[in-house]
């Protein structure tokens, strides 16, 4: 079985402006470190399409929607008090993130593919169902969730988040839900101030939200007692069809933007728990990673990591 690479030239154009860490030079410098790894040739490339903007109101209120587009087509501003920049070229690049997203989870539980890694941005976690903001504009993991459980085979898929701050925007949409497991581990307390361990789902989602807060200075070992205690119990309990990673890398001991002290190696290792999972299925989308170096070794641990889980994997019918 193959993994499969997802990404496109307009993410390049979604520009943030000078000095903000959400900045087309992380998609370079993942690029970069793929091909200079010799990953490349082990990956199916493909080239994301754009969804019509119909798919994004499955997840998002419609002026969620069409506040970016305006924005986008009047020549750019800001969202959410500052920090969720639109530019000219954003709202495509958004469009075509979530492209990529429900693109990757098609090949995938379609069988082309054993798992997934989307080089996307804008990002994705922190926008709410009515609300784009923390840098993204549309929750590309949310919608991917949602696309898969349109699939009649599909009834459970898990969104397993690491980024260093909290999906806020991923757990509230699903909060309610018992067809999606989310679970994260974030440092706390932290930006956006969600993601407490109380906060476990509510009505038929109870019980389907699992939130792992990280102390400032946690590293490898207290996140992988985490994974190994506690979050595959709880997956395997759950028994997912579909595994989304929002595959944020700023937990890494480089980040400006974290206090943690995560490796690589936790993310390889984490890779490689994951695709132990729903039969090997797996796609994961790029969320935060600040530092070009620790992002891009991070991305090279995870993608090899999902390289190796391909190959020894076999894909068998979702149940």
């Amino acid at each position: 079985m193959t993994t499969g690479y997802m990404t496109h030239p307009i993410f390049l154009e979604h520009d943030t402006g000078a000095g903000h860490p959400e900045r087309a030079a992380r998609l370079r410098a993942v690029a970069e470190r793929i091909a200079s790894s010799g990953l490349a040739g082990e990956l199916d490339q493909v080239q994301a399409e754009p969804v019509d903007r119909n798919v994004v109101r499955g997840v998002h209120a419609e002026h969620v929607v069409e506040r970016a587009a305006r924005l986008a087509a009047s020549g750019g501003g800001v969202l959410d008090g500052g920090d969720t920049v639109v530019s000219r070229a954003s709202f495509d690049a958004a469009l075509t993130a979530v492209g990529a997203a429900v693109g990757a989870v098609d090949r995938v539980l379609d069988g082309e593919w054993q798992n997934a890694f989307v080089a996307c941005r804008p990002p994705g976690h922190h926008a709410e169902a009515d609300r784009s903001m923390g840098f993204c504009l549309f929750n590309n993991a949310a919608l991917a969730a949602v696309h898969a459980l349109a699939r009649p085979e599909i009834e459970r898929v898990a969104v397993v988040d690491w980024d260093v701050h909290h999906g806020n925007g991923t757990q509230h949409i699903f909060e309610d839900s018992a067809e999606v497991f989310y679970a994260s581990l974030h440092q706390w307390p932290w930006y956006p101030g969600t993601g407490a361990a109380t906060e476990r789902g509510r009505g038929d989602g109870e019980g389907a939200t699992l939130n792992l807060p990280m102390a400032s200075g946690s590293g490898d070992d207290t996140y992988l007692r985490a994974v190994e205690d506690r979050l595959l119990p709880s997956l395997e309990a759950f028994d997912p069809q579909l595994v989304v990673i929002s595959a944020g890398f700023d937990a890494h001991v480089r980040d400006p933007l974290s206090g943690t002290l995560v490796t690589e190696d936790f993310f390889a290792r984490t890779t490689e728990l994951l695709t132990s999972l729903a039969g090997g299925r797996v796609v994961s989308l790029l969320e935060g990673g600040y530092d070009l170096d620790g992002l891009a070794a991070s991305v090279e641990a995870h993608v090899g990591a999902l390289v190796r889980g391909a190959g020894a994997g076999t894909l068998a019918s979702p149940a």
